[in-house]
């Protein structure tokens, strides 16, 4: 089964067309990456899937299910997103533990103190920091506060905004190794979009390169170590980053 589907989906702003006409599979258990340079829409893509940009058109479904136009909170329990900047997706004064409860408190889910220790075990952080705030925390640390933050409702599928991009480099590699190991632990599906052609070899099984909206081209991230991209644009991204 595919964890996500879209079919010939077109996202606007007012009058203006930002993404058309773009369609891709991911396979449940898949790593898929969206590439292109800034102002590709391969934000707004995910935007979209996740109810965030509420005009568009085509189909869009997760886990086999249609996407309406607005958040939802049944969706929210099997896909959550993880936003690029680490700082501001995290409300700064409210402490550690007030983050990742709030979700267990709106679906109503028990064994909370349990479900936050594990959570920040699980993303290699000790019981100390439950009760600190954004401030306190280094950006490598408040990024995995916001992974866990995701993993409270135990998804399945995991949208992943440039998770590293706004981290120091040597953070990065720490961060990109947390997440490919809680997708082999926790079964989970990942839509990944970032300009990073090396990420996306590390990361993902395959990719899609966006450019003014649309897809040009899709492609296994194999096609990363020979370089034989069908697309010149494919092509001149691949020869921008020097190889991955």
């Amino acid at each position: 089964m595919n964890a996500i589907s879209l079919q010939d989906v077109s996202i606007s702003y007012g009058s203006q067309t930002v993404v058309e006409g773009v369609t891709f599979d991911v396979s449940e258990g898949g790593s898929f990456a969206l590439v292109g340079e800034s102002g590709s829409g391969k934000s707004t893509v995910l935007k979209a899937i996740a109810g965030l940009a509420p005009q568009w058109t085509g189909k869009i479904s997760v886990l086999g299910e249609p996407r309406g136009h607005r958040p939802d909170r049944e969706f929210a329990r099997q896909c959550q997103m993880v936003f690029q900047d680490p700082y501001g997706s995290l409300h700064p004064r409210k402490t550690v533990d007030s983050v990742l409860t709030e979700a267990l408190t709106i679906h109503r889910l028990p064994d909370r103190d349990r479900r936050v220790t594990e959570a920040l075990s699980d993303v290699g952080l000790d019981p100390r920091f439950r009760f600190r705030f954004p401030h306190q925390l280094s950006g490598g640390q408040r990024q995995r506060v916001a992974i866990a933050r995701a993993l409270m409702l135990e998804p399945r599928v995991m949208l992943l905004d440039e998770p590293t991009s706004a981290l120091d480099v040597s953070v990065q590699a720490e961060i990109l190794n947390l997440l490919k190991r809680l997708r082999r632990e926790h079964g989970l599906t990942y839509l990944m979009v970032t300009h990073n052609l090396p990420v996306v070899s590390f990361m993902c099984d395959r990719m899609a390169v966006m450019q003014k909206g649309r897809i040009v081209e899709i492609t296994d991230a194999t096609t990363l170590h020979s370089g034989d991209f069908a697309d010149p644009y494919s092509r001149q991204l691949y020869a921008a980053s020097g190889g991955a």
